[in-house]
């Protein structure tokens, strides 16, 4: 008998499990296929519940004004119109509301990535004394909703002589937000701390450490934190409706508000300048989203 023979006959006297490779008390489970299907479906169904506000948003605001209370209503456009988007130029000051929102949200962007890493950072590889209660302390304050801090707060900024201004608006993201510096944390965490000793055997300082070492590595993190802030800026509607006095100062979401209250009946040209307020955020969240994968992919393989 060859040894060609010889493997043939120990393939088929084996079980279907050993053949694949898997033990021999465990079973394949099969997967239906309409059991795939309807899984399919339901996410498909949730997916259109979230998008569909999002879609009559956008095609109302290329609607004429006749197309948008048709009997029975449409969805998409009969006749397709830019008039709208000409209406809401023209209505509000759109293009100095754009670029005060994006200083705004550029500063407050810029503050994140600054104070919110450099403190995970100390909470998480630094061997300090106080760092366990100022951790406690950062997660109370993630316990409190803004409603409870909203008076003190606005006493504080009206004391200083802030009102009026970008500070209230800028500063506290320079000094590190609860939510963020958590999230980084949780991600430096799963950082070995052989990198980090390696580097301080080496005589790096510690901020050469942090620059050098502990940056690249929480990018993912550290753009997700980013976008977090830009996205939470770009909607924020109650603090520039608090802090700014100017009417050339107003931010995007507050200048859409006085649109809507002088055009509370022209749902064109509210609707067209709703998807212009919407566009930016959607956009630097699409590019920011394949780090929030790896992020993930990141935290749980280092």
């Amino acid at each position: 008998m060859t040894l060609v023979d010889r493997r043939e006959a120990a393939t088929a006297s084996a079980e279907p499990d050993e053949i694949v490779g898997r033990s021999p008390g465990r079973r394949r489970v099969r997967r239906h296929p309409w059991l795939t299907g309807w899984r399919l479906l339901l996410v498909s169904l949730l997916a259109l519940v979230f998008v569909f506000p999002f879609l009559v948003m956008l095609s109302t605001a290329f609607k004429e004004m006749t197309d948008i209370f048709s009997v029975p209503p449409r969805l998409l456009p009969q006749n397709w119109t830019f008039e709208n988007f000409g209406a809401a130029f023209d209505g509000m000051p759109f293009w100095r509301y754009l670029g005060n929102t994006f200083l705004v949200s550029g500063l407050c962007v810029l503050g994140t990535i600054i104070a919110s890493p450099l403190v995970a950072y100390s909470l998480s590889k630094v061997k300090w004394r106080g760092a366990r209660p100022l951790l406690i302390i950062v997660l109370t304050t993630m316990m409190l909703p803004p409603q409870v801090t909203l008076i003190p707060i606005f006493l504080i900024w009206n004391g200083l002589g802030a009102m009026g201004t970008y500070l209230p608006l800028v500063v506290p993201a320079f000094l590190g937000t609860p939510f963020l510096i958590f999230m980084i944390r949780q991600f430096l965490l799963n950082v070995p701390d052989e990198l980090i000793e390696a580097a301080r055997i080496d005589g790096a300082s510690e901020l050469r450490t942090y620059l050098t070492i502990v940056v690249p590595i929480a990018r993912p993190a550290i753009v997700t934190a980013a976008v977090f802030q830009f996205v939470w800026t770009w909607t924020d509607f109650l603090n520039p409706l608090i802090y700014l006095t100017d009417p050339n100062q107003y931010t995007l979401s507050i200048g859409l508000y006085s649109f809507f209250g002088q055009n509370d009946v022209a749902w064109g040209p509210l609707m067209a300048a709703c998807v212009l307020f919407t566009v930016p955020a959607l956009f630097v969240f699409l590019i920011g989203q394949r780090f929030f994968i790896g992020g993930i992919s990141a935290g749980a393989l280092k």
